[in-house]
């Protein structure tokens, strides 16, 4: 290729590039996308942990809600008060009260006081059971099947089986709700972390069956309700019902309870 040629094709790559770098810096320009600072700093504010816990795609999904108005700024339950007053100072709004809440496992009835109707031998995973006979080995259909899938989605190490049932870590608790999720008996719910009796048994069933399948599970008696001086205890269902704004912790139906079903949160 002769001199002449070389030149001619540099000059026709350099000119290239150069359309080329052009295009790009306009079409940067042009369909640039405006970031909002605020959704930005709310981002940084929240613990990233992604856990979905309140009900968004992530951390960054819940900041861009909260910096649209669409989300509380005390949205976030790993973060708790601290990150919702962080957030409302960014947001230039007022944080709000916000009531700290743990996950409970509604079920005392441990390898030792609940009964089994056959012997199980399969996948350890609680969502699986739902394929065997009566949802499981245990005798009482309501209670913890104690396979573990609660502890394998736990991100914050709260939840632990002991004795074949899962019990939450208060203090490691974060709320975030995958617990919950998993749970195919549905024994996990999310309560104030200051609740102070609570009825540990998820039981619906008339009293004599409760008594066949577990030696602490709620046999919907009564005792409880009469006796309660706040009236913070009724029966619905065959089962105790505690409202936790309404109960002061006098221990009066923990004392009670003939099965031992009430007890300290």
């Amino acid at each position: 290729m002769s001199i002449t040629g070389i030149m001619a094709a540099t000059a026709v790559v350099s000119a290239v590039g150069i359309f080329v770098g052009l295009f790009l810096g306009v079409a940067g320009i042009k369909f640039k996308v405006k970031v909002d600072e605020k959704e930005e700093a709310v981002a940084s504010a929240l613990p990233g942990n992604n856990c979905g816990g309140c009900g968004f795609a992530g951390c960054s999904g819940l900041a861009a809600a909260i910096a649209k108005g669409e989300a509380p700024v005390n949205a976030c339950p790993v973060g708790g008060e601290a990150v919702g007053k962080k957030i409302a100072e960014i947001m230039g709004v007022d944080a709000g009260n916000s009531v700290r809440k743990v996950a409970y496992v509604h079920c005392k009835g441990d390898c030792e006081k609940a009964g089994t109707d056959y012997d199980y031998s399969g996948a350890e995973d609680c969502r699986m059971l739902s394929f065997v006979p009566n949802g499981g080995p245990k005798s009482c259909n309501s209670g913890c099947l104690g396979y573990g899938t609660c502890v394998k989605v736990c991100p914050f190490d709260a939840i632990h089986v002991v004795k074949g049932v899962a019990v939450v870590d208060k203090e490691k608790c974060k709320a975030c709700g995958k617990c919950i999720a998993v749970c195919p008996k549905h024994l996990i719910s999310l309560i104030p972390y200051d609740t102070k009796q609570i009825v540990a048994c998820s039981s619906t069933d008339k009293g004599p069956v409760t008594m066949k399948a577990c030696q602490v599970g709620c046999i919907g008696c009564g005792i409880c309700a009469k006796i309660c001086p706040k009236g913070a205890v009724t029966v619905e269902n065959f089962h105790a019902v505690i409202d936790p704004d309404k109960c002061v912790g006098c221990g009066a139906c923990e004392q009670k309870c003939p099965k031992k079903a009430i007890v300290r949160a």
